[in-house]
């Protein structure tokens, strides 16, 4: 039960590390402050290094990654070009970028409770993801 609900528990982090990567991508390029640039640059940064952990473990386990579900970064992109075509400030981006980190941390959480028998290394990945996203959160106050 251990390895099933570690492998379980990382594919969800590497979809959720995977999704936070393309929203970032999303919306970095209409950025315009150059300080939350470097924020978001940075946070992208932290997920992919915690992509790559998760790609380790999860061949140690004989298991793929998990992408996002293609719905979910369809409806977000969607999403996010519409609001950006509506209003491309910066404030608009700390909008989008809270929300999802709302959503992402929300969803860490779930799976936590729900793969309890995961190891100590897998929970360990999970919050800090919960980590990075929280920490990007509370950065993009001050641009809301």
């Amino acid at each position: 039960m251990e390895k099933q609900d570690s492998v379980s528990l990382l594919k969800e982090c590497s979809a959720g590390s995977k999704m936070a990567i393309s929203s970032i991508d999303d919306v970095l390029d209409k950025v315009q402050d150059p300080e939350m640039r470097q924020l978001l640059t940075e946070s992208k940064s932290h997920h992919e290094k915690l992509c790559d952990e998760i790609h380790t473990l999860l061949t140690r386990h004989d298991s793929e990654e998990k992408n996002p579900h293609p719905i979910a970064k369809g409806i977000s992109w969607v999403k996010t070009s519409m609001k950006m075509a509506m209003d491309d400030s910066d404030s608009t981006v700390a909008n989008l970028m809270t929300d999802g980190c709302h959503m992402g941390v929300k969803s860490l959480h779930k799976y936590l409770n729900q793969y309890q028998s995961a190891d100590h290394t897998s929970k360990d990945i999970c919050s800090r993801l919960i980590d990075i996203e929280e920490h990007l959160c509370k950065e993009l106050e001050s641009y809301l």
